[in-house]
């Protein structure tokens, strides 16, 4: 290790610039600006338990590390991946015994990736965190109210860290270049400044990426034949950089938002909006198969009878990408999402089936009227079953009007209500005079 305040050159570049102070972590101003609420907890002194919620490299464990330091709290850190309950103890025991010391300190416990703990570890934690034993720190990808016991989220303040946007990373870049003490001491210059712009937008908000990137780029830059003035060939950069990764998690809450976004964009009528959600799923790794099912989905829930031919259309799109896969296949898919979005939308058939489900857990085992009984024995005509019972083909207009169909407890009960959208005009046009019809009788 070096005597000097350089730190070890074999340490990545990313840890070397870890932030030391507040006034040094790039973005989350919400949480550390004027009036931010982990600011104005560090300036009143208290740091209770909670835990951070976002993206990979936006500073949870950083942020972790400068709670402790401001409140001079010892700090213990565990990954949830390699840790156990005895871990959970050993730490508990420490943290005791700083406690009882002659010069009582508190202990900080950062968990990262709390979301992997099972629900035994998590209950392990709570009799701790209530009686102040430690302060309980978790870092986590995934939505807490999904994954954390309800107990333990009790016990927690939640905050959501967001995403860096282009121009921090791009200030950490150009930070971590010129820094002589951490960084890489080579001056802002060292690279072309539309270098530091592509990487910038290739790290898709994750800090400690976008400083991976920018070593290798320099290392790249160094063994590499550059151009005559000097400057690193782009090539390398095309090279280092490949196809950009954006973040997906297929079981996880960016998988759940993003097809709720798509459904969204299609049942509004947004389909440019709704051909991004679809490319971005694509581009994640969703197996379009799942996108076919859940766009015919979508057809028949909010589209309906509006036009019918939108589910023929998402079926025969389904069954095209099952014949020529991908990525051609894609093509009939995303044909089904552009029509859907166009289309005329209806959920009054959703919305009746759902009330028709609703209505039958309330009125329990309702006779089946008699008249509209099978009767294929002479006991049962005997008994009356199909008694009175009126042929529709065999009155004016192919209609036995008056004739009834719901139980007696629920004639007149009206479950599905056409749009006026779409061929639902129509249909509610010719439903109306069905059920005057009816009632005339």
């Amino acid at each position: 290790m070096s005597s000097g305040r350089r730190a070890e050159p074999a340490q990545p570049l990313a840890e070397r610039m870890r932030p030391r102070t507040l006034d040094e972590v790039v973005g989350q101003d919400h949480l550390l600006g004027a009036g931010g609420p982990l600011r104005v907890l560090l300036e009143a002194g208290s740091v209770p338990s909670m835990v951070f919620w976002g993206p990979p490299g936006v500073g949870k464990t950083t942020l972790a590390r400068l709670l402790a330091q401001y409140s001079d709290a010892a700090f213990l850190t565990l990954s949830a991946v390699l840790a156990g309950v005895k871990d959970i103890r050993e730490a508990v025991a420490h943290a005791q015994a700083l406690r009882s010391g002659l010069t009582p300190r508190r202990t900080i416990l950062f968990i990262d990736e709390i979301h992997r703990f099972n629900k035994s570890q998590q209950d392990a934690l709570l009799p701790y965190v209530e009686d102040g034993t430690l302060t309980l720190i978790g870092a986590t990808t995934e939505n807490p109210s999904f994954e954390l016991n309800a107990a333990l989220l009790s016990r927690l303040r939640v905050f959501v860290l967001r995403s860096l946007d282009a121009p921090a990373i791009r200030d950490l870049l150009v930070r971590a270049l010129a820094d002589g003490e951490r960084g890489m001491g080579l001056g802002a210059d060292a690279l072309p400044r539309h270098w530091l712009d592509r990487i910038a937008e290739a790290a898709d908000g994750d800090a400690r990426r976008s400083l991976v990137l920018l070593e290798t780029a320099v290392e790249l830059g160094r063994a590499e034949a550059t151009r005559a003035d000097g400057q690193p060939d782009d090539k390398l950069l095309d090279k280092l950089i490949g196809r950009g990764l954006r973040r997906f998690d297929k079981g996880g809450e960016n998988f759940y938002d993003q097809i709720s976004a798509l459904h969204k964009s299609v049942r509004g009528s947004d389909p440019d909006a709704a051909l991004y959600w679809f490319a971005r799923m694509l581009d994640g790794g969703v197996d379009a198969a799942y996108l076919a099912r859940r766009i015919t989905r979508m057809a028949i829930e909010d589209v309906g009878l509006a036009d019918p031919r939108a589910q023929r259309l998402c079926l025969d799109g389904w069954d095209t990408y099952e014949r020529l896969g991908s990525p051609e296949g894609e093509l009939a898919l995303a044909v089904a999402v552009v029509y859907l979005a166009c289309a005329p939308k209806s959920n009054a058939v959703y919305a009746g089936y759902k009330a028709a489900r609703a209505l039958v857990e309330q009125t329990g085992t309702l006779e089946v009227p008699m008249h509209i009984r099978n009767a294929p024995t002479k006991l049962m005509k005997d008994l009356g079953y199909g008694e009175g019972y009126r042929y529709d083909h065999e009155e004016a207009g192919a209609l036995a009007a008056g004739q009834t169909f719901l139980p007696d407890k629920l004639l007149g009960t009206e479950l599905y209500a056409p749009v006026p959208r779409g061929l639902e005009i129509k249909i509610g046009e010719r439903l109306a005079q069905l059920r005057a019809a009816r009632k005339a009788r």
